[in-house]
């Protein structure tokens, strides 16, 4: 069932508000976009795009932008700590075209929203509007009635089947409209950074993520050729948010070491806060993304998450008589397995930074488990079909 002839309003112009937006307009539906910054804003540096997320932005006919700006790695290489040669290297490259049907890629988080805004500014059904300072929002039985204070004071009233929050971790569609919690700080800072290739090609080989282990931190790093950089991010323990100082991790060894000489004091400090709510939607408004589901980045999957969700909630808005219905069975499937994949990130995130001896297990496992463990293990996330979901359930 086509949704045209319905409207929807979306709180953020981030990766998961806009590609809602683009999957709500192939069903039909007008759009429109709020969005407190002036412009598009996507903080932070590189991010992964799994097979199960890369086929939901290959359905919105984004295939080819997205390879003209990410690599496709052929492998991830994991090393120990002080370590020179990986311990063990995960295929990914071929091995996951065949397997998934997509690619596994790295790419700069702006190149990907720049991408997701500019196919939503080419379509005359998506509106977005910048520099917004407010929004409220009255749910009743007919759809939504929202209220927007705009950036040169005025305000405009619009009517709408739904409302829906992909404004972030600290979401104020959460916090206000369905009462939720605020978002809680893990004790870990992730440290990111861009530095120039030429300056890292000895430590950081050209078509593969590298993965350093440590007492207490990782590492991982991984070429974006777009841009003829290496994205540096690095996670450590943190006792509170604001964080000053830059990174000194104890015993790198001289690999991370050098990689660290390089990046110099350019590091920007992102603290991790996680977000577990029972509410995602009351009424004829919703929540996507990190607003429903924050996770620490320990497994790559939180943008993959948000880009999930926009897919399934789309066929599901579409397909569905009422938002209320569309929104109940959206959080019946999504949060069983955002929260699986939750707890992954936050085991891995344990399991990364072991001290040794129990570092000693750990490397040795991932030893004897190959090249080829991990498609076994991940096959739950990676063989994801948004779409499909959705279309079972409507």
């Amino acid at each position: 069932m086509p949704a045209t002839g319905r409207s929807y309003i979306i709180a953020g112009a981030g990766i998961a508000g806009l590609t809602l937006a683009l999957a709500l307009s192939r069903q039909g539906a007008t759009v429109t976009v709020l969005e407190r910054h002036h412009e598009v804003q996507e903080f932070g540096a590189g991010l992964q795009i799994s097979p199960n997320a890369r086929h939901c932005l290959d359905t919105l006919g984004l295939g080819e932008q997205l390879d003209r700006i990410g690599l496709e790695p052929q492998a991830l290489d994991v090393f120990a700590q002080g370590g020179t040669v990986p311990l063990v290297s995960m295929e990914l490259g071929q091995v996951m075209r065949e397997r998934y049907g997509a690619p596994y890629m790295v790419m700069h988080r702006a190149d990907l929203a720049d991408t997701l805004y500019k196919a939503c500014r080419r379509l005359s059904t998506i509106d977005m509007i910048f520099g917004v300072r407010n929004w409220d929002v009255v749910s009743h039985a007919r759809g939504v009635t929202v209220a927007v204070d705009e950036a040169n004071g005025q305000t405009r009233t619009s009517r709408a089947d739904a409302f829906i929050g992909a404004d972030g971790v600290h979401s104020h569609t959460r916090l206000a409209m369905l009462g939720g919690p605020r978002a809680e700080f893990r004790d870990r800072i992730a440290w990111r950074t861009l530095v120039p290739y030429d300056l890292v090609s000895a430590e950081v080989r050209p078509a593969r993520v590298s993965v350093f282990f440590g007492t207490g931190f990782h590492l991982v790093c991984y070429p974006l050729p777009h841009r003829k950089q290496v994205n540096l991010a690095l996670f450590m323990p943190g006792k509170a948010p604001e964080a000053e100082a830059q990174p000194q991790p104890a015993n790198p060894g001289p690999r991370v070491d050098n990689i660290l000489t390089a990046a110099g004091a350019t590091w920007t400090a992102w603290p991790l806060y996680t977000v577990e709510t029972a509410t995602w939607w009351r009424g004829n408004v919703g929540i996507i993304g990190d607003a429903a589901h924050a996770m620490v980045p320990f497994q790559a999957q939180g943008a993959a998450m948000g880009i999930e969700d926009a897919t399934v909630l789309a066929a599901l808005l579409a397909g569905t008589e009422s938002a209320e219905r569309a929104f109940s069975r959206y959080a019946d499937l999504r949060r069983p397995r955002t929260r699986e994949v939750a707890a992954l990130s936050a085991r891995n995130g344990r399991i990364f930074h072991l001290p040794w001896p129990l570092s000693i297990a750990r490397d040795t496992v991932m030893q004897i488990q190959g090249p080829r463990a991990h498609l076994e293990r991940l096959d739950w996330i990676y063989a994801y079909d948004a779409e499909a979901v959705a279309g079972q359930a409507g």
